[in-house]
């Protein structure tokens, strides 16, 4: 298959991509404000469907994603520098982040994309109190009616998998098939979050490291109760379909 290029795409297309880079540029400026990262690591990507812009490219490219650029200063970030990727990961050409590697979890997010069509965003981080969890192989018990609304219970754990393939991908997806959470953390790893789009897995991932801080301080001084599950289920049903304000229009 040839290269393909942005410009390639229709002018609906490009315009949706071009909103997309602003939208996860801003979006990463969230991790190091609410300390989720350090240095460069961490990433947010969001999905963005070329199917809603009558535009289908070459071998049936339907979607793509933005991601970060591999090791780049969040100082540094901006619409420019984001990274567009097909669903198998492979960068996409254009004029501005020429020379630009996307994030070295790139196929992380890929495999997701592909597996979970309802996902538009996700994130990744090695948020301190969730990665400590993860660092034990631990799931963070629903002991916090916030977990349950969130999170619909436990923020499982995932397997151990090696950076650099399908693998980590993979791992997400199994975990989160078997679960109502956004979060999962990977074993030893970290945290990656899910949702509908780039800003709801962003805010899943500063609430995973929330609930993971103060689950590890309620642990220190005590053996904190998991909620029932039958209360569960009722405050994940409320918060999902009454919490907040509703279009009524």
């Amino acid at each position: 298959m040839n290269a393909l290029h942005l410009k390639d795409l229709s002018a609906s297309a490009q315009e949706a991509i071009a909103a997309s880079r602003e939208t996860v540029a801003a979006l990463h400026a969230e991790l190091p404000r609410n300390d989720l990262v350090a240095w460069t690591a961490g990433n947010v990507s969001a999905r963005v469907e070329l199917a809603d812009h009558d535009q289908v490219g070459p071998d049936g490219l339907s979607a793509v994603f933005v991601i970060k650029p591999s090791g780049v200063s969040y100082d540094e970030l901006n619409a420019s520098n984001m990274v567009v990727c097909t669903l198998d990961g492979v960068k996409i050409d254009d004029d501005t982040s020429i020379g630009l590697s996307p994030s070295s979890d790139t196929a992380a997010h890929a495999y997701v994309y592909r597996h979970m069509s309802h996902v538009g965003g996700v994130v990744h981080t090695h948020s301190s109190y969730a990665t400590s969890w993860a660092a034990r192989g631990e799931s963070i018990p629903c002991v916090l009616t916030m977990m349950a609304d969130e999170f619909g219970g436990d923020i499982p754990i995932g397997p151990f998998a090696l950076i650099g393939d399908d693998s980590i991908g993979r791992g997400i997806v199994q975990t989160l098939q078997a679960s109502r959470s956004k979060a999962v953390l990977m074993d030893r790893h970290g945290p990656f979050t899910i949702g509908a789009d780039a800003k709801e897995a962003v805010k899943a991932a500063v609430l995973c490291e929330e609930v993971a801080r103060t689950v590890h301080f309620a642990r220190a001084y005590g053996n904190p109760e998991r909620i029932a599950q039958h209360q569960i289920d009722a405050l994940y049903a409320r918060y999902q379909n009454v919490y907040g304000q509703k279009d009524n229009t």
